[in-house]
Formats: C-alpha cells, structure tokens, sequence
C-alpha cells in the first residue's frame, strides 16, 4: 500500500488504468449498446491504448504523465468519450504542478479540477446519466478522505463512483445519444460512468497493492 508514488509509479499507475480499459472494451461495448450506437468500447480502448504507447516516453514529472495521458485519449478516443475524458486528464493535471509526487491532496484536487473542466466543456450537470454521475461523487468523496491518506481517498473514490454508475440505472438520459430513448433508458447504466467506476477501480487496485 502507497501513500504516495513517484512520477515513475505514477506512470505505471496510469498503464495499468489504461489497460484495465483497453481490457474492458467487451464490457463497455456491451453497456453502450443497450442506451447508445456501441462504439464507447472501441473508442475507450483505442483512446487508451494510445496512452500506453505514449507512456513509454516516461514523462518526468505527475503533472507531464496525467497531461500526456489526456493527450492521447483527445487525440485518439474520439467523440464525445475523447473530449469528456481527455478534458478530465488534461485539465485535471494541473492540480499537481509543482507537485514531486502523487499524493492524497493531489489526487482529489486532480479529481475536483478534472469535474469542473468536463462540466464547463460539455454543459452537462449530475442526474443527466453521464460520466459526471461517477466523477462528481467521487470528487466529493476523495476530499473527505484526503486526511486520512492516499489509499483511502482512492479507496473512498472509487466506491462512490461504483454507487454513481449504479445510481445512472435509475435515471433517464437527458443528453448525448441516449437522450432519444426517453424512459427507455432506464435500467442500463450509463458508460461514461461505467468507464469512470473503472478508471478509478484501476487506480485503487494498483494504489493499494
């Protein structure tokens, strides 16, 4: 169990939140084909997919790894996936500049800032059965949990976006693809949120090793 990781760990942090991704793509095909056109898998695999190859240049700093990561997934995710995650580690990055390590402070300022850019960038808010219905109670949840160290604020985020992902089953999309479904959206999970619970499920996993 880390309490804090170097800019090395970071790296391999996000290779390994990158395959457990690229590892998912069934999964996430899947849960986009019941509320949208099923691509979410691919492009979330293809996004990913780019980090790890761009991780390989071993980015010298936190702030350089999660900016890098963002990079890729803007360039490679494409559609609304790319932009929404992207935007959460590019902008997101900036809650470590000048930071030597990955720390609990940081990660839940990571999570905070990334929540506020994909709000401003795509003008949706939580209860409209996005990504944002995991990322914002997590956000929240990873604050509280600052004090108590690394391990539990990741701890402490990725729960709270597992019980985000299962609260979008109960709601009706109001934008994006599956908005044209109406009710019938109801009882499917969003995938952004899907993706997030994993993203941050990933980051527990190698954290609390």
């Amino acid at each position: 169990m880390r309490d804090s990781l170097t800019p090395a760990e970071t790296r391999e942090m996000l290779k390994a939140v990158s395959q457990h991704i690229v590892d998912s793509v069934d999964l996430l095909t899947t849960v986009d084909q019941a509320i949208g056109d099923g691509d979410h898998g691919i492009g979330m695999r293809r996004g990913f997919a780019a980090v790890l190859e761009r991780l390989e240049t071993q980015p010298e700093t936190v702030e350089a790894a999660f900016k890098a990561a963002g990079t890729a997934i803007m360039a490679k995710a494409g559609g609304a996936a790319g932009a929404v995650f992207g935007t959460l580690f590019r902008s997101g990055s900036a809650a470590f500049a000048g930071r030597s390590s990955l720390d609990a402070e940081g990660l839940a300022l990571f999570l905070l800032q990334g929540l506020k850019a994909v709000e401003q960038r795509g003008g949706a808010r939580p209860g409209m059965k996005t990504m944002l219905d995991a990322l914002t109670p997590a956000a929240a949840a990873a604050a509280r949990a600052c004090p108590e160290g690394l391990a539990a604020t990741v701890r402490a985020a990725a729960t709270a976006a597992a019980e985000g992902v299962e609260a979008t089953k109960s709601m009706i999309a109001t934008t994006g693809k599956a908005r044209t479904l109406g009710e019938r959206s109801l009882g499917h999970p969003d995938p952004g949120a899907v993706s997030m619970g994993l993203i941050l499920e990933a980051m527990l996993g190698y954290i609390a090793a």
